[in-house]
Parts: structure tokens; C-alpha cells; sequence
């Protein structure tokens, strides 16, 4: 039996520093706008939390009780722009000089089907507070920064613990998705150990992830794999069954881990960044029918698609054994992008396969990189009108013809200038 002490209060715990989002001029137009005829709202969730761990705040979410309809009212009678963007649900979107923030009635559940929930609207914190997934999700904060913390997320979050909110089968039986959320926020705030609860109910209800669409899924792999460290996650996940679940024959964690290090650490260059996609390709075998098996079951688009493809199973790696003259003849044919990629992913598979590099070895795949900044990738300067200048017609004989110009100014380290080339164009 829980003692009245161990009850959730609403009470508030502390004073959150001061905030430049808080304070913006757009945030007290809302908040003054939904507090006008006296209802108390409140900054809920994420903004809470990352102002508490010290991280940048991007999306300001606020939570009512009032209902939608009313939310709509209070916003328009203080001539601010609302936006019912999920109206049926209990969510309105105010947008003030561009700026949006998402206001949601405060619910309690009704009915879960692990995918959807019906949900009723309350003007109970404590109701709306528990629906929430994770204990350091459920804090909130009012205009004056006055902070609620009924479950102790604070604590949990300077202590890098990610825990569910009451029972953790339970919250994954009302949405799947929260299993992947886990790991999700493990990524970005966990540390070790894992909550032996979250982690069993994780373990216990992986194969359900079956039931989530595609989207869903992409969504919370991208947001992990963009976390500074991804690999602890990832580990967890192998070792319980969840990333099989996810991308079967598919876990090159090695692989991951020496990219996640060069990403961060070991490269200073001009745009090496966190890059999911890029992470993903280095988890995936090197087999396109496989990539583009991943890329269909998340439903990616066609452009990330082609990249996932493109960065797993590649024609050719750069390599750092090859001399100046090849490693400029593929830059010119992949473009500075797709040669950064493959440039990381191949040294990547290299320090993961062969562990602490050579003397020197760095240094040459430093230079690769290098090379992008450094050269200029060329034009070809002769065009299809030129061919057409010799009295060739126009037909596939065109594009033959400039092709093996091309192959032969490539192989000449892009040396011959036009006029060699047109005299070339005449002999071929």
C-alpha cells in the first residue's frame, strides 16, 4: 500500500534559472494570452527538461485546462494566430512572429490500444503527468519558473536514469513506440546502468514493434542515431533483442563506434557533423538489396533512399592507400558529399577491422578529407554542341563520344584544357 507521502503532489519543487526562450517576447504573449481569464498554464515536457539539463531548447510546448476550444478563443481575443492542428485531440498551435508553440489540453487516458489512445480532457496535473512516459517527461514549469516534479525527474535526470512513469509494461502497452522512446532517451540523457524495470519490459515486449508504421519507427531511430553517443543505446538494445527487431542481420557496431568517434572526436574538418543516415549505413551489411530493404521498412524517401543505398553498398571506397590522382578522379565522380561519407564509413571499417592504425595512416586519411577543401572539383569543359560541331548527329554517338573524352581527361589527372580536348574529340 503506497504511504500518502510517496504520493505525487502538485506542488512545485524549485525555481528553473532564468530563461531566453522563457522570456522571449512571443513566450509571454502566449502564455499571458492562455492565463487571461485565469486558468494556470504551464511549459510541459521537453523544454522543462532540457532547460534543466542544460541543453538548447527548440520547441516550447504548454499545457491548459482548459479545453481546445476555449484555447482558440483566449488566442484570438489577444490577436495571436491558432491553428487546430489536432483539435480532437486537445492540441492548438499558436504561432506569434513565426514562432510556434503547441498548446495541449491537459488528459487522462480512457482507452489504449498500444498504437492510439482515447483520452479525455481534465484540469488534473497529476492525471496528465502520469500519462506521460518517462519521469523526466513529466515535468512542468510555470511563467514564474516555478518547476513540478511529482515524479522525480530531476533526480532521475542528473543521475542519467531513464524510467518510466509507474509500471513500464503497462506504459508500452498503451504505445509501443515508448519502448523505442526508451533507448531514445537513454542516448541522449542515460547513463549506466539501465533501469533493470524499463529494460526487462523492453526486452519482454520487443516483438511487438511489428505493429508500428514505418514513420514511426524512422523517426525515433534517426532521433537516437543523432545523439552524441548512439552506441550505448545500441548495445543495450542488441544484447535485448530490440535491435534485431529493427534491422535484422544488421548490427556493425564496431563499425558504428569508430564512425561516432571520428564524427566527434577525431575529425576537426569543415562538415563532419552527427549524421543519422550516415550512422545507419555504417549499421547496415554492405548489400543493396538489404539497404533498400531498410529503406523501404522505414519508410524513407526516395532521395534518403538512394543515399542509405548509396553509403551501404557503394561501387568503390575511397581508400587512403590510393595515390592523389585516383583519390581526385572519385571526388569528381561522387561529389565532395558522397566522398566525405564514404571517405568516414571506409576509414571506419578500417580502424574497426584492424583496431589502432599504423603510423601515418591517419594522417593520409586526414588528407582526403582535406582534399575536398582543398581542390577545386573542375567542369568538364566540352559539351555535346561541340560533338555536334564535328558533323556527328545527334544520337547515342553524342554521348559516346564525350564520354570517352571524359574517361580520358579523368585518367590525365584533369589536365588537358579545352582546346586538347576538342582536338582529342576530333580523333575519337
Amino acid at each position: 500500500m503506497e504511504r500518502l507521502e510517496d504520493l505525487p503532489r502538485d506542488e512545485p519543487v524549485g525555481e528553473l534559472p532564468p530563461q531566453d526562450w522563457l522570456d522571449a517576447a512571443e513566450t509571454k504573449a502566449v502564455m499571458q494570452a492562455l492565463s487571461a481569464q485565469g486558468a494556470s498554464p504551464r511549459f510541459v515536457g521537453g523544454c522543462v527538461r532540457d532547460a534543466l539539463a542544460r541543453r538548447p531548447v527548440t520547441d516550447v510546448d504548454i499545457a491548459t485546462p482548459d479545453a481546445p476550444e476555449r484555447v482558440m478563443e483566449l488566442l484570438a481575443d489577444a490577436g495571436l494566430r491558432a491553428i487546430p492542428t489536432g483539435i480532437e485531440h486537445g492540441t492548438v498551435t499558436a504561432v506569434v512572429n513565426g514562432k510556434s508553440f503547441e498548446i495541449t489540453t491537459l488528459r487522462r487516458d480512457v482507452e489504449t490500444d498500444g498504437r492510439h489512445a482515447k483520452v479525455q480532457f481534465t484540469d488534473d496535473w497529476i492525471a496528465d503527468a502520469s500519462r506521460r512516459d518517462f519521469t523526466i517527461n513529466a515535468l512542468s514549469c510555470r511563467a514564474d519558473r516555478q518547476v513540478y516534479d511529482p515524479f522525480g525527474g530531476i533526480a532521475d535526470l542528473a543521475d542519467g536514469r531513464i524510467v518510466f512513469v509507474g509500471d513500464a509494461m503497462k506504459r508500452i502497452d498503451e504505445d509501443v513506440l515508448r519502448l523505442l522512446r526508451y533507448f531514445r532517451f537513454f542516448a541522449h540523457f542515460g547513463l549506466p546502468p539501465a533501469d533493470i524495470s524499463a529494460i526487462n519490459a523492453c526486452r519482454s515486449r520487443a516483438g511487438r514493434l511489428s505493429e508500428l508504421s514505418g514513420e514511426r519507427i524512422a523517426a525515433e531511430l534517426m532521433k537516437l542515431l543523432a545523439a552524441a553517443d548512439p552506441l550505448p543505446a545500441l548495445v543495450l538494445m542488441q544484447g535485448n533483442g530490440v535491435l534485431a527487431e529493427l534491422l535484422p542481420d544488421a548490427a556493425d557496431l564496431g563499425r558504428v563506434r569508430a564512425l561516432t568517434f571520428l564524427e566527434s572526436r577525431g575529425v576537426r574538418r569543415p562538415g563532419i557533423a552527427v549524421d543519422p543516415l550516415r550512422r545507419l549505413a555504417a549499421l547496415l551489411k554492405p548489400d543493396a538489396e538489404h539497404a533498400a530493404a531498410v529503406a523501404g521498412r522505414l519508410r524513407l524517401s526516395n532521395a534518403q533512399t538512394e543515399r542509405l543505398i548509396a553509403l551501404a553498398a557503394p561501387e568503390i571506397l575511397p581508400d587512403r592507400k590510393m595515390e592523389p590522382p585516383q583519390q581526385r578522379r572519385l571526388l569528381y565522380q561522387l561529389g565532395a558529399e558522397r566522398f566525405r561519407d564514404l571517405t568516414l564509413l571506409s576509414w571506419a571499417h578500417v580502424r574497426a577491422d584492424e583496431g589502432y592504425p599504423p603510423s601515418g595512416d591517419n594522417a593520409r586519411w586526414m588528407a582526403m578529407l582535406d582534399l575536398i577543401d582543398d581542390w577545386a572539383i573542375p567542369d568538364f569543359p566540352v559539351r555535346g554542341d561541340d560533338v555536334l560541331a564535328l558533323g556527328v548527329p545527334a544520337g547515342p554517338e553524342v554521348g559516346r563520344r564525350l564520354d570517352a573524352v571524359r574517361a580520358w581527361w579523368e585518367e590525365q589527372d584533369f589536365r588537358p584544357d579545352r582546346a586538347e580536348l576538342l582536338e582529342r574529340l576530333k580523333g575519337s
